[in-house]
């Protein structure tokens, strides 16, 4: 009695694998009606670029593959119109691409690129009215460092660095 119970159970439990293969094998063909091809289905694209980010320096975007070395950051806040310091950032980011990003951004937030040194390290200098920033963009081992200086000028010309 128990083997005609077992092998009951197995023939189900097959029927029902069989039904679940046929059913999910059907359903992968790519034909309509009349062997007509069915159109799959698109994906909504997402948009996977990695946003910019503005940290200490409200002018100053920085891409997100960049992260904060905070042992070696020092930035001071004084007042609503007042930050200065040094903002060192670490990340796997190509020196090329740092370097058009940052033109392309710094432009936006009104700085404006006064000179740049290309040498082992890659030094960008951007300045505007009554402040100044100076970028030290270097290649390591196995990463990008970046460093962010920006401080006020003197004299609040906006010739600052050229002077």
């Amino acid at each position: 009695m128990a083997s005609l119970r077992q092998i009951r159970i197995l023939v189900g439990v097959s029927a029902l694998l069989f039904v679940f293969a046929v059913s999910f094998g059907c359903a992968r063909l790519k034909t309509g009606p009349k062997g007509t091809e069915r159109p799959e289905p698109v994906a909504a694209k997402e948009d996977k670029t990695p946003t910019p980010i503005y940290y200490d320096f409200e002018d100053v975007l920085v891409p997100s593959q960049l992260k904060v070395d905070k042992s070696r950051s020092f930035v001071f806040h004084h007042a609503p119109d007042f930050t200065a310091g040094v903002l060192v950032l670490t990340g796997r980011v190509e020196v090329s691409s740092l370097v058009k990003f940052f033109q392309n951004n710094m432009a936006k937030d009104n700085w404006r690129l006064a000179s740049s040194l290309k040498a082992p390290n890659t030094i960008m200098f951007f300045n505007k009215p009554h402040r100044g920033c100076i970028m030290n963009i270097s290649e390591r081992q196995l990463k990008t460092e970046v460093e962010i200086w920006v401080a006020p000028t003197m004299g609040g010309t906006d010739e600052g660095l050229l002077r």
